[in-house]
């Protein structure tokens, strides 16, 4: 027990000692000093430190051999310390003030890693999402060669199957919605508009991994409008949903919803055949 007390005691002077230095040097009006304490507190992985004295040294550093060194290190303290939102803009800061500095290419990266960090699960607002596949994209355009491609990449598609299962779910929501008009107040109806947005999800994302399942969703929204038709559009109704059902399982022919595509058929042809 008296031993702990010894050690915490020696860890407090310690940390007593270490607030007090940067307290003396965060006063300090030698930037020069200043600046080479920041260096050493990012270097040691100090990045809350590092950052509280490189925001002021980024401008008074500013037309100095240092300035420019100095604004990619306040980025990378600012993402290394999980400050997603502020290291993308100092980073885009850097990009336009240097395009051809020391550290573009890097600085391109992270301005999509870190709006990439920072990007929020499907059911949420995706501008960060598209902001960072932006981001991303520019960097691929400006460095192809860049030995940060393949992460770049690979995130990139992350990224776009994030944008994908938001349409997913959007159109999910429309067909659970189904016979409901609450929402419906420019006409139509939420089975149409879950056909729509997975029709537009298609055209966006033609070789996305989750095609079938837009096309399932546009078969079986389909049917059921045809279900709940009134009788002067339920034959046309009926026939594209028939239509739909064959052109499922032609594109899915092994699909595990192939046999409901069948029973659909079936169920149209009653008034198809009719028709």
């Amino acid at each position: 027990m008296k031993k702990n007390l010894i050690i915490l005691a020696c860890i407090a002077v310690l940390f007593s000692g270490c607030a007090a230095e940067f307290n003396r040097v965060y006063k300090t009006t030698d930037y020069n000093y200043k600046y080479e304490y920041a260096k050493q507190l990012f270097a040691v992985g100090k990045y809350s430190q590092a950052e509280t004295l490189l925001r002021e040294l980024v401008t008074m550093k500013k037309g100095t051999d240092e300035a420019e060194e100095c604004l990619y290190m306040l980025g990378m303290a600012e993402y290394m310390g999980s400050d997603y939102e502020s290291a993308a803009a100092t980073f885009k800061k850097y990009s336009s003030t240097y395009p051809r500095g020391i550290y573009a290419e890097h600085a391109a990266y992270y301005v999509g890693q870190s709006l990439y960090q920072s990007a929020p699960e499907p059911r949420l607002d995706q501008t960060p999402t598209i902001g960072a596949i932006n981001a991303y994209q520019q960097f691929l355009d400006l460095f192809p060669d860049s030995k940060l491609r393949p992460q770049a990449q690979r995130h990139l598609f992350e990224l776009q199957d994030k944008l994908i299962m938001k349409e997913l779910l959007s159109a999910q929501l429309y067909y659970n919605l189904g016979g409901y008009f609450g929402n419906c107040t420019n006409g139509g109806s939420n089975l149409e508009a879950c056909i729509i947005t997975a029709q537009n999800a298609l055209k966006t994302y033609p070789f996305s991994s989750l095609r079938e399942s837009f096309s399932l969703l546009i078969m079986k929204s389909k049917f059921e409008l045809a279900e709940q038709s009134v009788e002067e559009r339920r034959l046309e109704r009926y026939r594209d949903a028939e239509d739909e059902c064959y052109g499922f399982i032609n594109e899915f022919p092994d699909s595990r919803e192939r046999r409901l595509a069948e029973k659909f058929i079936q169920k149209c042809k009653r008034y198809t055949k009719e028709g």
